[in-house]
Parts: C-alpha cells; structure tokens; sequence
C-alpha cells in the first residue's frame, strides 16, 4: 500500500501564493507519475498539472503561466507553487500518483485526501 499525504492547503487573497505539497510513503515502489486534480464547486475533477518520471510537465490551460509543479524522485515529493491565485483555483486539491512495485512491475494507482484550497476575491 502507498500513502498519500498532502500539505499546504489554506485561505488566500486574490493575488496571492500558496504551495501544494505531496509526499508518497510505502515500499518496494517507483513513481511513474504524480498530479494534483481539483474539485471545484459544481464542476467535474480536473488535471491541474501533472508530472511523470521523465520531468515531462502537464498544466491545465487556466493555470499555464501561473503554476509550477516540481519533483524530488529521492524523497517521493511533489510540489505545487501556486501563484496569482483567483477565485476561480478554489476547490479540494487531490494528489494522484501511478506507481510500479519493484517486483512485480505491476503498476497502480492512488489518490490522497485532498486539501482545501480557497482564494477569496
């Protein structure tokens, strides 16, 4: 099994920053790819940036420009930096990782709790 904890959720202005942190604990596993989704009001779960194992990145249009995810493969970490927040970020933030055991190969996927996240105008 492979925990998902995540970090960094809260209140801001407009305008503001906030940074999203994930770290994925377990064993005998690597981390092909890990994303943070969103769950706003009265909308479907949507990709806000992912990232695989290569570095590639992935950004939702409505945050290009704005938000910066990051990995640390060594410490199973992902970060997101948030800047110029709007209203329209607000909603649960979930971290989603696809992992492959070592010796299987096989690979599986795992959601965390999700964390508020909330930009008041």
């Amino acid at each position: 099994q492979v925990q998902l904890v995540e970090s960094g959720g809260g209140l801001v202005q407009a305008g503001g920053s906030l940074r999203l942190s994930c770290v994925a604990s377990g064993s005998a596993f690597s981390i092909n790819y890990m994303a943070w989704y969103r769950l706003a009001p009265g909308k479907q779960r949507e990709l806000v940036a992912g990232v695989a194992s290569t570095d590639t990145t992935d950004y939702a249009d409505s945050v290009k420009g704005r938000f910066t995810i990051s990995r640390d493969s060594a410490k199973n970490t992902m970060l997101l930096q948030m800047n110029s927040l709007k209203p329209e970020d607000t909603g649960v933030y979930y971290c989603y990782t696809v992992i492959k055991r070592d010796y299987t190969g096989r690979t599986y996927q795992y959601w965390g709790q999700g964390t508020q996240v909330t930009v008041s105008s």
